[in-house]
């Protein structure tokens, strides 16, 4: 199985702090892999960086075969990439906008993948709920076609019903070649759709397993293992 993402001596400072070092990871083609750390680990840093909404990095980020930050927004569809956006307009014309902008956006999925949402594309995105704001951002991101989405916490804060239907949206929209790298504290909201996971700590990747083998080999959930990495942590503060 080939690399779609391939990342090598990383580093990134940003105001003169170090964020990230010497940090290498690689991701397969056609996975769902999640990528975990406590909260300010470095997971939305890192997945800015290999989006090339970052820049001024060390060491190379790889996208397919393309390196420069300019061609890899092109293959990266990346769920932050809707921060720009004007909130108080409609979300039929935050659509016009990304079929605009993006020549790999499909309005015929983003309009099935609405429906499977039951998301009204008539309503204003500041007017929504978190939940279906959240369920916006995953139609937005997941009708770009592409090879690689990053999904950066796309659980935070909403309800358990708005979590089902956006991880059934997940599994039933994923092109089967595309990877889906996606961030999470909460590990047990994605735990059972993950093919492998990386765990960033340190400023860099310090586990990269496939889930199964994780299971197999050391006979914990995903989620006990992850966290076996910063038991005692709270009484050494």
């Amino acid at each position: 199985m080939t690399d779609i993402l391939t990342i090598k001596n990383l580093s990134y400072k940003r105001n003169l702090t170090n964020i990230l070092n010497q940090l290498n990871c690689s991701l397969p083609t056609g996975s769902i892999v999640g990528l975990l750390g406590e909260n300010g680990a470095g997971k939305t840093t890192l997945m800015r960086l290999i989006s090339g909404a970052a820049n001024h990095y060390r060491g190379e980020i790889k996208v397919s075969s393309e390196t420069s930050p300019s061609d890899r927004k092109q293959l990266v569809s990346f769920s932050h990439q809707v921060d720009d956006v004007n909130r108080s307009d409609r979300l039929e014309k935050i659509a016009h906008f990304y079929e605009a902008v993006y020549p790999d956006f499909s309005t015929n999925k983003f309009q099935r993948l609405s429906e499977f949402l039951n998301l009204d594309l008539s309503r204003h995105l500041n007017d929504l709920s978190k939940g279906n704001q959240m369920k916006f951002i995953i139609a937005i991101t997941l009708s770009r076609q592409v090879k690689l989405y990053l999904l950066d916490e796309p659980f935070d804060g909403i309800d358990s019903m708005s979590r089902k239907k956006i991880i059934a949206s997940i599994l039933q929209w994923k092109p089967e070649d595309a990877t889906i790298l996606i961030s999470d504290h909460h590990v047990d909201d994605i735990a059972n759709i993950l093919d492998g996971i990386l765990i960033v700590k340190d400023k860099r990747i310090i586990v990269s397993k496939n889930a199964d083998k994780i299971r197999e080999d050391y006979g914990q959930s995903i989620e006990d293992f992850f966290e076996s990495f910063y038991k005692g942590e709270d009484q050494n503060d």
